[in-house]
């Protein structure tokens, strides 16, 4: 089947050979002719099988109706709303929306948290047909009052159960009452839970549910390996992993942000040309760092799962789970920035004791067992038994429960330092050290310094000397 059998206007299917696509995917091919149709439609479809074109396409098409070069505003009202859960989705859909329309008067903005608004102000004032937005930035102008939704005509969420985890649909719920209840209503994600569901029985009228693939799947283009290794150990693991394969490019995936940033400072220090993404970055550091990995300038990526989503990097050869993530969903989305279009990809997954619970819980969910690899020199245990055994041997001599004698003197190797005596705690006078704020005894003085010569003067109680009596 060609694109040309979907019913695609000429437009757009120049526009597909510019790109050089040739055959659309199996998620392209149901879901264009419904979304052309008008129907609601509920997709879903492994990461990388071409999702977003799936619903680009068919909106172009519906939109094309209302392509025209007039310089008024009025003439560009907000016809379509795309909906993403991080900035680097949106990008990555604008420009797809770009490139598809390339050879159509429409316009097309991307609005997202993280910059100016001044910008993107100026680019909804001048009319556009088309917005692309991060919830949270798109109700910044609905306050403002820099946008107008009573004409959407076509709705899209784009990976809804990111949204979810995010917290975004309590913003979803809110961006649903300001739209028109005529509309069409697109929900496109990888996975689909229950929750997703329901939010998708509120927004759709009698959808069409899309899946080309089993929920929650791989593509069979990627391999899966695990190297089992001490927490303590994996740093190292990742620089001997690194430097066996120099020439390969790799996204390596962590947990935390403070994490993110100590590791990639530690690969620049092993003399890995490594950067961090993640989201205390700005955008613009976020850009320039993505554009560098994706122009080749960058060897090692290490991102939080910011990452995870729309990030698409062109025949990337490798990804590795420095740390596993706590939800099962999200190994799919990091693993689906590799081996994507038809091409080899590499998962790799760094895992130490601790992260078993969350294996086991991925390779439920993806229904497979993905084969362990021990490297040599890093078996988990081997250099703490080491350790533990030196020390052993250092501190307990054939078992004796005595220290080796060393030749120069000491323990260890050292010189022994005499212990000094403790400090005498009675005074020549009687004053005791520990108790500061009583009266010596009676006689304490003559007990302790019998030689001492007698006062020139009878001594003051000791509470004048604390303030506590007047003279009388």
């Amino acid at each position: 089947m060609s694109f040309a059998d979907l019913g695609l206007i000429p437009e757009l299917l120049q526009a597909i050979a510019d790109a050089g696509y040739t055959e659309p995917t199996p998620i392209q091919q149901q879901a264009i002719p419904v979304i052309l149709a008008g129907r609601d439609v509920m997709g879903g479809a492994q990461t990388g099988t071409g999702k977003t074109a799936g619903f680009t396409l068919p909106l172009l098409q519906r939109l094309a109706r209302h392509a025209n070069t007039s310089a008024s505003p009025a003439r560009h009202p907000v016809r379509a709303l795309i909906l993403a859960p991080t900035r680097e989705l949106a990008v990555q859909v604008f420009e797809s929306v770009a490139g598809y329309g390339r050879h159509l008067s429409l316009r097309a903005t991307c609005v997202y948290g993280g910059v100016d608004m001044n910008v993107q102000i100026q680019a909804l004032r001048q009319g556009t047909e088309i917005v692309i937005a991060t919830p949270g930035r798109l109700l910044d102008h609905v306050q403002q009052k820099t946008i107008n939704l009573s004409q959407v005509e076509v709705l899209v969420l784009d990976e809804a159960d990111r949204m979810l985890d995010m917290g975004f649909i309590p913003d979803v719920r809110r961006i649903l009452t300001l739209l028109p209840a005529n509309r069409q209503s697109l929900l496109f994600s990888a996975t689909f839970s229950e929750e997703i569901r329901k939010l998708a029985d509120q927004m759709l009228k009698s959808p069409q549910l899309i899946e080309a693939a089993r929920r929650n799947t791989v593509s069979d283009t990627i391999t899966h390996v695990v190297h089992p290794v001490d927490a303590g150990m994996k740093r190292n693991l990742l620089v001997h992993l690194l430097r066996g394969q120099p020439d390969t490019q790799v996204l390596v995936f962590v947990g935390t942000k403070l994490m993110c940033g100590r590791l990639a400072r530690f690969l620049e220090q092993s003399g890995i040309p490594a950067d961090a993404i993640h989201g205390d970055k700005s955008q613009q550091q976020r850009t320039e760092t993505l554009d560098a990995f994706r122009g080749g300038q960058l060897r090692v990526l290490v991102a939080t799962d910011v990452a995870a989503r729309g990030l698409d990097i062109d025949e990337l050869p490798c990804v590795i789970n420095y740390e596993l993530p706590h939800t099962a969903e999200d190994y799919i989305h990091r693993i689906g920035r590799t081996g994507r279009a038809g091409h080899k990809g590499n998962a790799v997954s760094l895992v130490s004791a601790e992260e078993k619970p969350f294996l086991a819980d991925i390779q439920k969910l993806i229904k497979r067992d993905i084969p362990q690899e021990t490297i040599p020199g890093f078996a988990p245990g081997a250099r703490h038994a080491e350790t533990a055994a030196h020390r052993h041997e250092r501190h307990d001599c054939h078992g004796t429960g005595e220290r080796p004698e060393h030749p120069r003197g000491g323990r260890g190797g050292r010189h022994e330092r005499p212990i000094p005596a403790a400090a005498p705690m009675i005074a020549a006078d009687g004053f005791d050290f520990s108790k500061p704020y009583e009266a010596p005894a009676r006689g304490a003085a003559q007990t302790t310094a019998s030689a001492a010569p007698p006062p020139d003067k009878p001594r003051r109680p000791l509470a004048v000397l604390l303030g506590g009596l007047g003279k009388k």
